[in-house]
C-alpha cells in the first residue's frame, strides 16, 4: 500500500519560512569592528568608548567583540597598531611608492570613509594612550619607510614624506577643502605624488 505524501499548506494564512541570514565572514566581522572602533576613537577618548557603542556601530553583539579581541584593551591595542595599515600603504616598488601612497590614502577616504593611518592625528586626545599611538606610528610607519630609503638622511626624508602625506589627508578628509574634494583622485595623484616621491628617491 503506497503512502500519500501531502505537500505542506500554502496560501495567505501560511507563515513564510524564515530566511536564513547569511553567516558573516569572520574577517569581515573583525574588519567591521575595527572600523567602528577607529571611528569612535577619532571622536572620543578611549576611556569614554564602551564595547556596546563599538558593537552598535559595527552591527554586531558585544560578546562577539570579546570572542575576537578578548576584551576592550585587546581591541584598542589592535586599533592603536599601524602594522597592517603600513603593509598596505607601503606595498609598492620604491620608484612608484609616492603615487601609491597618495592614491592609497585618497582611496581609503573615499571608499572607506577614512584612512587608518590618519588615526595618528587624534593621538593628542588619547592621553597616555596617545603616547602608545605615537610610538607605534614611528616604528611601524616612519621607521619602516626609512628602512627602505637609499641615500643620506633616510629617517628625516621618511618623516617629511609621511608629513606631506598626512597634510593631504587632513585637508582632504578632515578639513574637506572644497577645491580638493571637487578634483578627481587621478588629478590629485598626478599633481601631488611627485612631491612625496621627491623625498623618497634621490
Amino acid at each position: 500500500m503506497s503512502t500519500v505524501h501531502t505537500p505542506p499548506p500554502t496560501g495567505p494564512d501560511t507563515e513564510p519560512t524564515p530566511a536564513v541570514a547569511p553567516r558573516r565572514d569572520a574577517e569581515q566581522t573583525r574588519a567591521a569592528i575595527l572600523r567602528a572602533a577607529r571611528y569612535l576613537l577619532a571622536r572620543h577618548a578611549q576611556a569614554d568608548i564602551t564595547l556596546k557603542a563599538v558593537a552598535e556601530r559595527a552591527g554586531v553583539s558585544p560578546p562577539l567583540i570579546l570572542k575576537y579581541f578578548g576584551n576592550k584593551d585587546g581591541l584598542f591595542a589592535r586599533v592603536m597598531s599601524f602594522d597592517q595599515d603600513a603593509d598596505a600603504l607601503l606595498d609598492a616598488p620604491l620608484d612608484d611608492l609616492g603615487r601609491h601612497m597618495v592614491r592609497h590614502l585618497l582611496t581609503g577616504q573615499t571608499e572607506r570613509g577614512a584612512d587608518p593611518v590618519l588615526r595618528i592625528v587624534f593621538a593628542p586626545f588619547q592621553g597616555d594612550r596617545g603616547d602608545i599611538m605615537r610610538a607605534n606610528f614611528r616604528t611601524q610607519v616612519s621607521d619602516r619607510l626609512a628602512g627602505r630609503l637609499p641615500g643620506p638622511d633616510p629617517g628625516l626624508r621618511a618623516e617629511l614624506a609621511v608629513a606631506t602625506l598626512l597634510g593631504l589627508g587632513v585637508m582632504y578628509g578632515i578639513a574637506r577643502g572644497t577645491h580638493l574634494r571637487a578634483a578627481t583622485i587621478d588629478d590629485i595623484v598626478d599633481r601631488y605624488a611627485s612631491t612625496v616621491q621627491a623625498l623618497l628617491t634621490l
